[in-house]
């Protein structure tokens, strides 16, 4: 590790193909020790960054954390400011996610789009269980109203199916929803866009959290209503619940990063 406390080695997430997954890596790579005492945000011509004890941070791979809004700078330093002896990446969501942002999706966001188009041609929404009646039914209650905006607000008609076996979308669907991602051009935004679609395994959900259809809470209901359902048939399971809470961990900090940017 350089002698420089804010950089890493970044060989390993240098080569890896994907740019988010590639900054991803560089974000879990081993902190140091808190070796700061205050954090603050400074204004950098109408961007925002955050200095520990007066030293400016940077990404894993060496550039300028510069942030969109106050807001989203203030997030990041009160993650900074949480840490303890150990500086942990997983209790920094928000700074892992301006990490991608900045690292991963600035030069070429093009590619996660499409990476979030990919997870709507095959959307958690669009499968569903042919028994027992009441999940059958509980899907068509909760999920039923988001397929039909989707289809009423961004002319995306989606096919549904029973079942796991594949079913492919209408071209025009698919095309309709590009559109609407075509929209995000702030690094930030679609960084956010594809962690909601990851963690819901829905693109639909996702963009009905970005254009204010539904809340972040609700998408994370909505993503889990059959694994809700197994739950209630035969109990939960405390390792499962624990990988539950850190991943919703992420979905908060990601909703949060759509609200800050867009204040």
């Amino acid at each position: 590790m350089s002698n420089d406390p804010f950089s890493m080695d970044t060989k390993e997430g240098l080569n890896d193909a994907d740019p988010v997954r590639r900054a991803q890596i560089q974000s879990n790579l081993p902190f140091p020790k808190r070796f700061y005492k205050v954090v603050t945000v400074v204004e950098r011509d109408g961007q925002f960054a955050i200095e520990l004890d007066g030293k400016r941070v940077k990404t894993p791979a060496r550039q300028d954390l510069l942030l969109p809004s106050r807001a989203l700078a203030q997030m990041i330093a009160d993650e900074f400011a949480a840490q303890d002896k150990d500086i942990i990446p997983a209790q920094m969501p928000v700074t892992r996610l301006a990490n991608t942002a900045i690292d991963g999706i600035v030069t070429d966001p093009q590619v996660v789009l499409e990476d979030v188009l990919r997870f709507a041609s095959s959307d958690m929404l669009c499968y569903r269980a042919g028994s027992p009646e009441r999940l059958v039914n509980r899907q068509t209650e909760l999920w039923d109203p988001i397929v039909d905006w989707a289809a009423s607000d961004l002319g995306a008609r989606f096919v549904l199916a029973e079942g796991v076996m594949y079913v492919e979308q209408p071209r025009e669907t698919l095309a309709a929803l590009g559109v609407h991602l075509g929209q995000f051009k702030d690094a930030f935004a679609v960084a956010a866009l594809h962690t909601i679609t990851t963690l819901t395994g829905s693109a639909i959900l996702a963009l009905a959290v970005a254009k204010g259809r539904i809340s972040g809470d609700d998408a994370w209901k909505l993503a889990h209503v059959d694994e809700d359902w197994t739950i209630e048939q035969w109990g939960g399971d405390a390792e499962a619940a624990a990988r539950r809470a850190l991943r919703e961990r992420e979905m908060v900090a990601a909703v949060k990063v759509l609200e800050a940017i867009s204040i």
